[in-house]
């Protein structure tokens, strides 16, 4: 079901449409909210190197799909009364220290693209002994994006 998430299996909502207290109500389990100096251009390098699929982009806030994975962009501006506003580094990274790891892309293929957008490589694509071949590419805003394949 492309743009939708369920709620118990029956009820369906659509990403593009959904409320925000709507959307807030159906997460479930461990969710991923990442704040980004801009939530256009974040989406856009997602887009370009990983593929994923962006919903409801605005300045402030954007809804991102992984396969069946779903995560939040928000801006700084979108976080005025959010404690973690006043924890966030001067100076980037601010995304020292996260890996977001994305087990389902090639690692080569993420590379070339983020290659084609200048991104910083951190680590070329490498068989790693636990089982995995991963490449480590950072976002503007200092996120460590891990695409990753079973060996």
């Amino acid at each position: 079901m492309t743009n939708r998430i369920c709620l118990c299996h029956t009820d369906c909502m659509n990403y593009e449409t959904v409320s925000a207290g709507d959307f807030g109500k159906s997460l479930r389990g461990i969710g991923l909210n990442l704040l980004v100096s801009d939530v256009i251009a974040q989406c856009r390098f997602l887009e370009a190197v990983f593929e994923v699929k962006s919903h409801r982009v605005s300045t402030d806030f954007a809804i991102v799909t992984y396969g069946d994975h779903v995560f939040q962009l928000h801006s700084d501006g979108a976080y005025h009364s959010n404690p973690m506003l006043g924890i966030l580094p001067e100076n980037p990274p601010r995304g020292g220290g996260v890996e977001i790891r994305m087990f389902e892309t090639d690692p080569e293929d993420a590379v070339a693209r983020a290659k084609a957008l200048n991104a910083v490589i951190l680590q070329e694509p490498t068989d790693k002994p636990h089982g995995l071949r991963e490449a480590y590419i950072l976002c503007e805003n200092g996120y460590a994006w891990v695409p990753s394949r079973s060996l």
